[in-house]
Formats: structure tokens, sequence, C-alpha cells
């Protein structure tokens, strides 16, 4: 996966919070949304609320990995998306964090291909 794949300025973070779907599990928080454009990308947010520095890595190393072994395969191009960690993230077990995203991610790709008919 490349570079390319990632979000890299503000305005894409926002446009997924203001006109995307979201999906709420325990560990992780997942917004996409349609852009114009074949490929997809992805952006990663850990904010301070859910701890210091030390954990905030942690939660995006984490989210960093899901992104690359869950999403990738499965992500839809021309789609925005967004991990946003919380405080749950560093603590919980790989595997239920890849379980929550797996189940967010089939949500999603349903309101997703909803909102295309």
């Amino acid at each position: 996966m490349s570079d390319k794949h990632i979000i890299t300025s503000r305005p894409g973070f926002i446009r997924a919070r203001n006109h995307g779907e979201k999906a709420i599990s325990k560990g992780v928080i997942i917004q996409a949304v349609r852009r114009d454009g074949a490929d997809w990308r992805y952006g990663l947010t850990a904010t301070k609320k859910i701890g210091n520095a030390v954990t905030r890595n942690r939660v995006k190393r984490r989210l960093r990995v899901i992104a690359k072994q869950v999403l990738a395969p499965i992500a839809m191009s021309g789609v925005d998306y967004v991990l946003i960690g919380r405080a749950t993230t560093a603590t919980s077990s790989f595997d239920e964090l890849v379980t929550e995203v797996k189940k967010s991610l089939r949500y999603l790709h349903r309101k997703l291909g909803e909102a295309e008919k």
C-alpha cells in the first residue's frame, strides 16, 4: 500500500465527518464518504482525550496495521475512510479490533451502496 492512499489534509477529514456515514464500535469509529476519484484513501485520528502521546501513538500504530491488513483488501474505490481511535483501542485485543472493523466496514459498505441508488 503506497502513500497515495493516505488522506493528508484537514478538509478530507472534515468532509468525512460532515457528509459521510459513521460506524461506531467499542474499539474504533469509522467514517466513510464517497468522493470523486477512482482510488480509496484512509486517514487516522487519535485525540488527546484518549491519553498521552505514548497511548495515542500506540493507537495510531494499531490503526495503521488494521488499515493495511483489513481495509486495503475490501476498500471500495472512490471512498475516503477515517479511522478514529478510542480509549479502548490501545488495550483491546488485536483480534477483537479486527472483528469490529470488519463488521463496521460491512455496515458502511451497505450504507454507501444504498446511498448510490
